[in-house]
């Protein structure tokens, strides 16, 4: 039985740039040094020949139960692009979403740093809903229960 959420994983092309849209969250490079993932275990595992990527841990310090966002960045095989990785209207992973304690702070704090706010706060579910444009695209929601 599942007992958490544990991860999710991005990949990128820029890892600075989405390691600072991540920080402006609270996340934190988990391990000061990189890892790579090569060889033919990881080849296997991940179904990609000859496979060789950084992979960088995000986490929130403090946070319990612990949540990590992973950034793989390929060097090879060369990643492919997804154009509708921003759309909603499509089948298969749609959006994470995140809670957070103020969401209209939240949400100045990301425009102010020039992180796109798409939608405005909504009302739904008790909770104050909005999506902004992550790293690479991806779509992020941030939620406040209330």
């Amino acid at each position: 039985m599942i007992t958490r959420f544990d991860h999710v994983t991005i990949g990128v092309k820029d890892v600075e740039a989405a390691k600072r849209f991540f920080g402006l969250l609270g996340f934190e490079e988990d391990k000061p040094k990189t890892s790579v993932i090569s060889g033919d275990r990881f080849a296997k595992y991940m179904g990609l020949k000859e496979i060789e990527a950084d992979h960088i841990t995000l986490v929130v310090p403090g946070l319990s139960p612990r949540f990590e966002v992973q950034l793989l960045c390929y060097h090879h095989p060369h990643p492919q692009l997804d154009p509708d990785v921003a759309r909603l209207d499509k089948i298969g992973f749609n959006h994470i979403c995140f809670t957070v304690d103020d969401a209209e702070a939240t949400a100045a704090h990301l425009r102010k740093n020039g992180v796109e706010v798409r939608t405005e706060l909504k009302d739904f579910h008790e909770r104050l809903l909005y999506f902004v444009t992550g790293p690479e695209g991806v779509t992020i929601e941030l939620a406040q229960w209330g």
